[in-house]
């Protein structure tokens, strides 16, 4: 081993620990709804050095980094053993995701990951990619993870590399480390995508909140978050969909929209986080946005304000997919805290912190989308006028 190496090696640790070590703190005064912080709380550099260098100075002299890391984004969550758990979508340099879990004490820095990613069992040689999974501790007695697979288009022409068929892949586990796979969900659209159970059984059955889609890329005729029912998540299947919540246009979400993580249980209602998309001489723009549904309806919608709950801003607007975030994780804390965990530009993972208080206030007291603009200066204008009294 080279003094040289040894030096690199030393400052590669280093820069390791700072990360590690780095306080995160809220960004005030905040929104009113909730706090951003202040740095990400997981990136590409969180990934252990391991992962990612070849450690042996005789078959990496120079310490170069064999296996790069891109990105890292879009978590699902879940609070284990009074630790805050997400499981990550790690993407290489090479495109391809793989999984993997970091946990925290306090949800907020100090994300640790586990030994190793974690290890799914492929039960279709063309398989190529998967990503984005939704965690869900069901009643049912286990966690359950259903994420987006992936592969090629048999029937695209030879000279077309890019159509694909996506559908949702299903996990489940006890522990987060020894992990299932279930057959895919089976359902009557071409495509799935954002697929997330729901955490209690609805009518003895399986609730599940699904996208579908005609195409890879495009909704078509099926846009919108729907809503399905299945006998058993061993074998999970549905013969219908409903959408409950459609596109609508010149809206946050005329383009499509899906649910995010699973929904949160309170005394109101079920609090829902999806998110939107339009498109803009610059792209797809993603945001997120929050609704309610009947506690005996979970497909149901009672209340939705309009427009955005959360868009990116600042550093976040920049990545390798600028101008988007996205949720497919959150967690609710004994004390009624909630962490909303959100990637910004497909690159880096963030947290937002509230309560459920807060949160079901922005949802009951926030006036929809009256969808015209005439309705908008009207609702601004009321807003104006019941303000005047408390005017300095």
């Amino acid at each position: 081993m080279t003094a040289a190496f040894q030096r690199r090696l030393h400052q590669l640790r280093e820069h390791e620990q700072e990360l590690l070590k780095l306080k995160n703190r809220p960004l005030k005064p905040g929104s009113g709804v909730f706090f951003r912080y202040q740095n990400p709380v997981l990136t590409a550099n969180h990934i252990p050095l391991h992962w990612r260098y070849d450690l042996n100075p005789d078959t990496n002299p120079y310490l170069m980094e064999r296996l790069g890391v891109n990105a890292v984004l879009n978590p699902g969550a879940i609070i284990l053993d009074d630790k805050i758990n997400l499981i990550v979508r790690v993407e290489g340099v090479d495109r391809k995701s793989f999984f993997a879990v970091a946990e925290s004490e306090n949800g907020i820095d100090s994300f640790r990951f586990h030994d190793y990613p974690v290890d799914i069992a492929s039960f279709d040689i063309d398989e190529t990619n998967i990503y984005d999974m939704r965690l869900t501790q069901h009643e049912d007695g286990w966690i359950y993870g259903l994420f987006c697979t992936e592969k090629r288009d048999s029937a695209a022409n030879p000279s077309d590399q890019v159509s694909a068929i996506a559908q949702c892949g299903i996990l489940r586990t006890r522990d987060l480390r020894k992990w299932e796979r279930l057959p895919d969900l089976i359902t009557p659209s071409q495509q799935q995508r954002n697929v997330v159970l729901h955490p209690e059984f609805v009518n003895g059955r399986y609730g599940l909140y699904t996208r579908p889609q005609d195409s890879f890329i495009s909704t078509g005729r099926g846009g919108g978050i729907g809503w399905a029912l299945t006998d058993s998540m061993e074998k999970a299947e549905v013969k219908q969909e409903k959408i409950m919540d459609s596109r609508t246009y010149h809206t946050i979400s005329e383009l499509k929209n899906g649910q995010g993580p699973p929904p949160l249980k309170t005394p109101a209602g079920w609090l829902h986080l999806a998110h939107g998309v339009r498109n803009t001489a610059a792209g797809l723009r993603y945001v997120l946005y929050l609704f309610l549904t009947s506690l005996d309806q979970p497909d149901k919608i009672i209340k939705k304000p309009g427009g955005y709950f959360l868009a990116p801003e600042g550093e976040e607007r920049v990545g390798d997919v600028s101008n988007v975030v996205f949720c497919n994780g959150w967690v609710v804390r004994e004390n009624q805290d909630v962490f909303i965990y959100y990637a910004s530009s497909d690159t880096r993972i963030h947290v937002a912190t509230s309560t459920i208080e807060q949160l079901l206030d922005y949802v009951n007291h926030s006036p929809p989308d009256p969808l015209t603009f005439s309705g908008c200066v009207k609702q601004r204008n009321a807003l104006i006028k019941n303000n005047q009294p408390f005017l300095i």
